[in-house]
């Protein structure tokens, strides 16, 4: 199993960088348009519904932890994949929130099954964050 691992400070106050990942509504302004749905209870789903390129999606999980404005971290799996949904084609994403003297720290790790595949998710995250970071310059 390979890593895929992104860490950046953003520029503004932990409390911003939580709500825009945890509440469904500013989550859909930077994450292409994604509809979340979950209660965010250890255990309980995840989903992530929409279009990308014309095709509709609903990648979905479970909720491994939730420590408000410290981690949260659930399995992952992406209707897009081409691999049927199994456990064993679940990965885990995992980030990390820390209060730091320029903003928030924010670490964002995920499992993949190839290097080429733990590239492509940090390079995926980069641009992820880089929408979240535009998005709360705006608020």
């Amino acid at each position: 199993m390979y890593t895929s691992s992104f860490s950046t400070t953003i520029n503004a106050p932990l409390e911003k960088v939580w709500e825009a990942w945890t509440k469904p509504e500013q989550l859909k302004e930077f994450f292409f348009g994604t509809e979340m749905e979950t209660t965010w209870q250890v255990g309980d789903p995840i989903y992530f519904r929409g279009a990308w390129e014309g095709k509709t999606y609903e990648d979905k999980g479970k909720i491994l932890s939730y420590m408000p404005m410290k981690e949260l971290s659930y399995t992952y799996w992406s209707s897009m994949s081409g691999t049927p949904d199994l456990p064993e084609n679940q990965m885990t994403i995992k980030m990390s929130f820390e209060e730091v003297l320029e903003g928030t720290k924010l670490t964002v790790e995920q499992d993949a099954k190839t290097q080429e595949a733990a590239d492509h998710s940090t390079e995926n995250w980069k641009m992820v964050v880089g929408e979240l970071e535009k998005f709360l310059a705006k608020q």
